[in-house]
């Protein structure tokens, strides 16, 4: 399939997952759409226009050309959005950023890989298939689960009042991991965002071990 370049051609994809509509807005399956909102007020980046099923907006992040991506898809087939616009862009894998949700993590962590399998998660599936490639990297932002309930209805599910600051804190870390990213690259993205916080009250200092 051929593509037409755009203009600008950016450097990185910066991918949010989540499902499009009203119903689902500031769900814990949107998290990766917070953290595009989120870039796209730091860097003034509009995310408006239509292409390839998905939300864009290009603009640069430390001085690199970048698009910020929401696919319309829908969560379980959100490769089909990803792979033509890294396929516009003439992108590899290695330059598709995606940011998503994790049950599997506890809620409030973040933590950025460079790649690795879907692990069951729908949206990250797809995007493997679409590419052809798990090696993209990826930030993923802990939503943690409900004791005894349903993972969909858990995952559908908006955040207490009680959550809103923690989840608040880990989708500025995820924006500040993403920038860190593509400015420093992606090992030295793991090795700051991946180290614990430091607690609060206490400056930071040289790590060891």
């Amino acid at each position: 399939m051929m593509f037409r370049r755009p203009k600008i051609a950016a450097r990185y994809l910066v991918v949010g997952l989540g499902n499009p509509g009203p119903e689902y807005a500031g769900t814990r399956h949107n998290v990766g759409f917070m953290v595009v909102d989120l870039l796209s007020r730091r860097h003034r980046i509009p995310v408006k226009s239509l292409q390839h099923g998905a939300r864009v907006g290009e603009g640069e992040v430390a001085g690199e050309p970048i698009a910020l991506v929401k696919p319309l898809t829908f969560m379980n087939v959100s490769g089909r959005a990803v792979a033509p616009l890294a396929g516009r862009h003439s992108l590899p894998p290695e330059n598709v950023i995606v940011i998503y949700d994790d049950a599997d993590l506890p809620f409030g962590k973040m933590r950025v890989r460079a790649r690795g399998s879907a692990g069951g998660h729908n949206g990250i599936k797809s995007i493997i298939s679409a590419l052809g490639s798990s090696e993209f990297p990826r930030i993923r932002i802990g939503i943690g689960r409900s004791r005894g309930g349903d993972l969909v209805d858990h995952v559908l599910s908006g955040f207490k009042p009680a959550e809103r600051a923690t989840i608040d804190r880990a989708i500025e870390r995820a924006a500040d991991a993403v920038e860190c990213l593509v400015s420093e690259g992606i090992e030295p993205a793991m090795n700051r965002f991946n180290a614990p916080e430091p607690e609060e009250g206490k400056e930071d200092g040289p790590e060891t071990g």
